[in-house]
């Protein structure tokens, strides 16, 4: 505004005229604006010079009032951002099985959050702690929060309406949605306890608001998509939970790279990845989208002869959800599973198999020498993966 007065000051300045004034004007001096008649009417001059002779002479140049009038400002002048300090963020990988059955199977997932929130993150990997490369960039903060209450270990497969889960956001919303729409994917959440390989999938319908940002969260679907197997009696209070909802996306990871233990850093995208607001860590992913769900209706018959016979139910990580097929697709290169019986932690007895079924003989039995407190378990195999999540029971003695 100033520099704009300045300038139309200096354009105008350059009218300037130089007159005599008779004695009866002596009292106008330097400072003194006076008019003068012009072509369009009077103009007026300000009086910056006066010689004092025989004559009062005068030097004067040409102003304009409205050159001191605020002018008004253009309604797209560039509108200034608040400033936003770079804070560490908050990563979560999450090494999921297939969701859609669309993504790359071995890749995991990263949610991050922050407040306030960069506008992107950058995350940089490197197989050392030196000669990094940008790996991807995360645009939109996830819907993350931790629990207030634990969460009891439920069936699967069917409804739990146990108390309600309590858990606190750092951003975003959760909202009731109908039973269809959640058998439909809606509400898909994971929890765990912050490693990248240890989640458990579920959903809920019901979200009621009791305090700013807290949500108690009731009637459950839990160990979907074939998570069952890594659930815990208890989910303690102070487990994390991420919102499924398409915003955790995944990074780029070869399929040589799985299992291997990787350098990552994570910060804002505005800064270099040296910067101190940038999170440090290493992590070694599995790949759990390749690995097989834990077999089903696990049951063991005993004979009069002694033996037991051990059956089970296969279950598919990929087009399992079809009724019109007789069978469930194999999704691995071959059918093969790996049978062991545990006294304890202690593996006493290990046998690979082909078919759904296996003979415990009481021969076999014998020789184990088994107690109270043996168990069998089952996993199925893939070529790729190794053996799946196991599912067990217990063996009489």
């Amino acid at each position: 505004m100033v520099a704009e007065r300045w300038l139309v000051e200096a354009r105008v300045s350059r009218d300037s005229v130089r007159f005599a004034l008779p004695p009866s004007k002596m009292f106008l001096g330097a400072g003194d604006v006076v008019s003068l008649p012009g072509e369009t009417g009077d103009v007026l001059y300000r009086i910056d010079r006066v010689d004092q002779s025989d004559l009062q002479l005068v030097e004067a140049v040409r102003i304009e009032p409205e050159v001191y009038l605020p002018s008004e400002f253009p309604d797209d002048t560039p509108a200034s951002s608040a400033f936003v300090p770079s804070v560490p963020v908050q990563p979560l990988f999450l090494d999921l099985p297939l969701i859609t059955g669309e993504e790359v199977e071995h890749a995991p997932y990263l949610a991050v959050t922050s407040d306030p929130w960069p506008g992107s993150v950058a995350v940089y990997a490197s197989g050392s702690d030196d000669d990094y490369a940008l790996n991807t960039v995360v645009s939109a903060r996830s819907i993350i929060g931790m629990t207030e209450t634990p969460l009891q270990l439920a069936p699967s497969g069917r409804w739990d309406n146990g108390a309600p889960l309590q858990v606190k956001l750092t951003n975003g919303a959760f909202e009731t949605r109908t039973a269809e729409s959640v058998l439909n994917g809606a509400n898909l959440l994971a929890i765990g306890d912050g490693s990248s390989g240890l989640w458990e999938l579920f959903q809920f319908q019901t979200a009621d608001l009791i305090a700013s940002d807290t949500y108690w969260l009731s009637r459950r679907l839990r160990g979907q998509l074939g998570s069952d197997g890594l659930m815990p009696l208890t989910w303690p209070a102070g487990s994390w939970i991420v919102a499924m909802n398409g915003l955790p996306g995944q990074i780029e990871l070869r399929s040589a790279q799985r299992r291997m233990a990787r350098h990552y850093r994570i910060g804002p995208a505005r800064k270099g990845y040296s910067d101190p607001s940038y999170v440090h860590l290493i992590e070694a992913f599995d790949g759990n989208g390749l690995r097989p769900y834990a077999p089903c209706h696990l049951r063991v018959i005993p004979s009069l002869s002694g033996d037991m016979a051990v059956e089970w139910v296969r279950r598919t990580r990929i087009d399992g959800d079809s009724w019109d097929l007789q069978e469930v697709p194999l999704a691995e290169e071959s059918e093969h599973y790996l049978v062991r019986v545990r006294q304890g932690a202690t593996v006493v007895r290990e046998a690979n198999v082909v078919t759904s079924n296996w003979t415990y003989t009481a021969q076999a039995r014998a020789s184990d020498v088994l107690s109270v407190g043996a168990t069998l378990e089952v996993a199925q195999m893939s070529a790729r993966y190794g053996p799946g999540l196991f599912t067990s029971v217990d063996l009489a003695v």
